[in-house]
């Protein structure tokens, strides 16, 4: 139970070692940011299995649901008891086995960035700060623009087709936490209830009046 809690919270936080340093971009590098944007903002709705692995090799498989602006799902599959919702502002931690739930300022996890109605990856408050091309591939590192030592995630797409098939995220003792997502599909006609989440620690005071 542990290793979900681990890596979910990993995840959330994605901490890199302070000190992490502001590249020099190029023109090349601007134009290649605007193309991830402009594939990220054409996705509305998205559903792809993920697999999660961490620097130790522990994993955990599941389905991811996204419906922007604001929505997201992720089921991690048995043995993991955990669900994560976003909605309203709020990421959602749930334990169906511990019955217990936590809550996140979506804002303050990489989530927040791809569920935003307008994504700009070089807005007031992300800055890439580095982009590198491999064999079909281009990775952007982002971090917060006031903190850039508080926060970072960098995220990976194949070039042909373009599209997001994973991220990495680092925390404070260089651990390592790559998500990848398969058999993406993007447009569908995503059920809204998917998304709804009735926290049962929620107790309604006039409960107790029947």
């Amino acid at each position: 139970m542990t290793q979900f809690r681990r890596l979910f919270a990993v995840l959330l936080l994605a901490l890199v070692l302070p000190g992490t340093a502001l590249a020099r971009l190029t023109t090349e590098d601007t134009a290649d940011i605007q193309r991830a944007e402009q594939y990220l903002n054409k996705i509305t709705t998205l559903k792809a299995r993920v697999l999660q692995v961490a620097s130790n090799g522990a994993h955990a498989e599941g389905i991811a649901y996204l419906s922007r602006p604001g929505k997201m799902r992720l089921d991690y599959l048995p043995p993991s008891p955990i669900q994560v919702y976003a909605r309203s502002g709020m990421l959602v931690y749930f334990d169906k086995t511990l019955q217990q739930t936590s809550y996140v300022d979506i804002d303050q996890t990489p989530a927040g960035v791809l569920v935003r109605q307008q994504i700009h990856l070089t807005g007031e408050d992300i800055t890439v700060t580095g982009v590198r091309r491999g064999q079909g591939t281009l990775e952007m590192d982002l971090v917060r623009t006031k903190d850039p030592g508080a926060g970072s995630i960098t995220l990976i797409f194949t070039e042909q087709p373009f599209a997001l098939k994973q991220w990495r995220v680092r925390d404070p003792q260089g651990q390592v936490t790559t998500v990848s997502l398969f058999d993406a599909q993007t447009g569908l006609r995503l059920d809204p209830g998917l998304f709804e989440f009735v926290d049962p620690q929620f107790r309604n005071p006039f409960d107790d009046k029947h």
